[in-house]
């Protein structure tokens, strides 16, 4: 039995996001689904592809991490051969590599990293249409940067998920940085943490505006924290803005 580690970028526009989900009997289109079926297929075996975590419908992603087994004696490069004929052109394997039979794309994770995209330019770019949130609000990039230092480090996030309150998971979770930039009007936050919990990043990122907007203070973010109620976060900031860069093992 062979363990296959993958390195794939997506654009998730049309997608249910990562994982297989099946809604009144009915599968829903996600990226696990489409890679499930044409390894499959090619294998002629039940192939079940491990992600490096989930992420939401709409969101994108860069160097995401899967693996999946298989007694397939097919080389590597005829795996990326089959793929590259047989999925999706939003779908694209940038690497595969035979890797160690304990390998596991989520288990062994140490680390991941998020960037956020903002148009933050007064028209709304076509060409960044799907990989950006349009903002016309002139946001302070400073004051998001001041914001932001209050949520590095370890914490309860409990005000920064949608995850519901008894379903009894831990939402203390670290964040090791949040680099902010600005150029040309496009503002990228980039977020790197041990884990995030449902939704976290963007509702991060949607608290990180109001403090652009001046309406949250970095003692505001504090409170927020203290108070471990979702309600007095920002809003969730639209999907199509967010990107998985890459994790580390």
């Amino acid at each position: 039995m062979r363990n296959i580690k993958m390195i794939v970028q997506y654009d998730g526009t049309r997608y249910k996001g990562w994982q297989k989900q099946n809604i009144k009997g009915n599968t829903v289109s996600t990226i696990q689904d489409k890679l499930e079926k044409v390894l499959s297929k090619m294998t002629n075996e039940d192939i079940q592809v491990i992600g490096c975590g989930r992420t939401d419908t709409g969101v994108h992603a860069d160097n995401y991490i899967a693996n999946f087994k298989t007694n397939s004696t097919s080389t590597i490069s005829e795996f990326k051969s089959y793929l590259k004929m047989y999925l999706p052109e939003d779908i694209v394997i940038k690497d595969m590599m035979n890797c160690s039979e304990r390998f596991h794309a989520r288990l062994n994770t140490i680390s991941k990293t998020y960037k956020y995209t903002i148009d933050n330019n007064d028209f709304c770019n076509v060409f960044m249409k799907k990989y950006a949130y349009h903002m016309e609000d002139k946001l302070d990039v400073i004051k998001m940067r001041e914001a932001s230092e209050v949520l590095i480090g370890t914490h309860d996030f409990r005000s920064f998920t949608s995850l519901k309150a008894k379903n009894g998971k831990s939402t203390i979770r670290t964040i090791n940085s949040i680099n902010i930039e600005e150029n040309n009007n496009i503002i990228t936050i980039v977020v790197n943490g041990n884990g995030f919990l449902l939704n976290m990043v963007r509702i991060l990122v949607g608290t990180l505006i109001e403090a652009g907007k001046g309406t949250v203070s970095p003692k505001d973010i504090k409170d927020i924290l203290e108070t471990k109620d979702r309600t007095k976060a920002g809003e969730k900031a639209p999907a199509k803005g967010l990107c998985m860069l890459k994790v580390e093992y």
